[in-house]
């Protein structure tokens, strides 16, 4: 989530550090494999911030492991939260970036991709803008789910289930936006 000056103090612990999560990520990419096996037309969303690395990420390896070649990449920019979980606004914000406007995702499967399944406000957002954009169907990856959605959003791929007190912070580190990539619980003093 905000680099760790940006935090509230308190207690940190590293979860999971970059080694564990490579062997999370390897795992993840062969889930979205079997998901993708006889599709031809496959889009792979991240969202911004965190999720759009996520994303390259696992496009990378399915590309590297699996011979995923022609896949639309693109990155929506939604925002509800700070990364203290802190509400900014009051509904959920989706940026439509202007290059994506002409983008066909029809007959597309499609894999949204974000760092942290918190309430769920963020990926139904998502689901609900790429619904317009008919694609066959839409599933959803994120490294970590906290297990406490209030919206009827589902998570079809995910790295770690954590179950936290409400007032903990799950705080993903992605590169380039953070130097090492681990994943943090924040339990604020």
């Amino acid at each position: 989530m905000a680099t760790p000056a940006a935090m509230p103090p308190g207690r940190r612990t590293c979860l999971y550090d970059a080694e564990q999560l490579e062997l999370i990520i390897a795992d993840m990419v062969r889930q979205a494999a079997g998901l993708l096996t006889g599709r031809t037309r496959v889009a792979i969303v991240g969202i911004l911030r965190r999720g759009a690395p996520l994303a390259d990420r696992l496009h990378a390896r399915l590309l590297r492991d699996y011979g995923l070649a022609d896949c639309v990449r693109l990155d929506l920019q939604i925002k509800r939260y700070a990364d203290d979980l802190r509400l900014l606004h009051p509904e959920t914000r989706l940026t439509e970036n202007p290059a994506h406007t002409g983008i066909d995702l029809e007959g597309h499967t499609v894999l949204v991709v974000d760092d942290v399944m918190y309430r769920g406000h963020s990926l139904l957002r998502a689901v609900q803008y790429l619904a317009g954009r008919q694609p066959a169907e839409i599933r959803t990856v994120v490294l970590v789910d906290r297990g406490v959605a209030r919206l009827p959003v589902r998570t079809d791929i995910v790295g770690v289930r954590l179950d936290v007190a409400p007032s903990d912070i799950i705080e993903c580190s992605v590169p380039p936006y953070e130097p090492r990539f681990q994943i943090d619980l924040v339990q604020p003093g």
